[in-house]
């Protein structure tokens, strides 16, 4: 015996009920992404060798809602010169600290720090300087060519737009972003997916 109208009125409005369903979670997951990463592409030589020229990464938008950045933490933020550009660099110096570094040493409040990512070192010192209040001093990885706060400038807590989470191409470079201490990368994981939704933002 066939279906009826009623029957298929039953299975047409299931359909569309179903899809409703697909096309609500999909808006959820898409706004959820927007709200906690950022796809960025590292431009230029100042992270290398940890970060090349070129990579794709994701930014976690989250990471310092319930905590405040870290020494090491590789963040992202607006670039200092007013260019329209965004900087990514380590965290070296925290605020208050007193940051000196000697012959390409670098010491907080004295003491000589352990900086086991640092490969491309550099000779150049910088005098004692007391980081203010609610800002951070930034290094690149590779120091000799690295504009960074080595040049006179801080970053403020509010202008820092996230960290590093997790390269994902090229395929080569695939893995944890190379923060010295990190603690959150889970955070993300299940978002991961859909990572190919977010608009690419230049990084450097």
């Amino acid at each position: 015996m066939g279906k009826t109208q009623g029957d298929r009125l039953k299975v047409f409005k299931s359909a569309l009920l179903e899809i409703a369903y697909i096309l609500a979670g999909a808006l959820i997951i898409f706004l959820l992404f927007q709200v906690t990463l950022q796809n960025s592409i590292v431009d230029g030589s100042s992270m290398e060798p940890n970060l090349m020229n070129g990579d794709r990464l994701l930014v976690s938008k989250v990471s310092y809602v319930f905590s405040e950045p870290k020494r090491g933490d590789i963040v992202i933020f607006p670039s200092p010169y007013s260019d329209g550009r965004e900087f990514i660099k380590r965290i070296i110096g925290l605020p208050g600290e007193t940051v000196q570094i000697v012959s390409g040493e670098v010491r907080i409040n004295g003491t000589l720090i352990d900086e086991p990512y640092l490969v491309n070192k550099d000779t150049r010192s910088y005098p004692a300087t007391v980081i203010p209040t609610g800002e951070y001093f930034v290094m690149g990885d590779n120091r000799p060519v690295s504009l960074d706060s080595r040049q006179g400038w801080t970053v403020k807590r509010a202008d820092i737009n996230g960290k590093a989470w997790l390269v994902f191409y090229p395929f080569k470079s695939f893995g944890f972003a190379p923060n010295h201490k990190f603690a959150d990368i889970a955070a993300g994981a299940v978002l991961l997916p859909i990572f190919i939704l977010r608009r690419q933002e230049n990084s450097h």
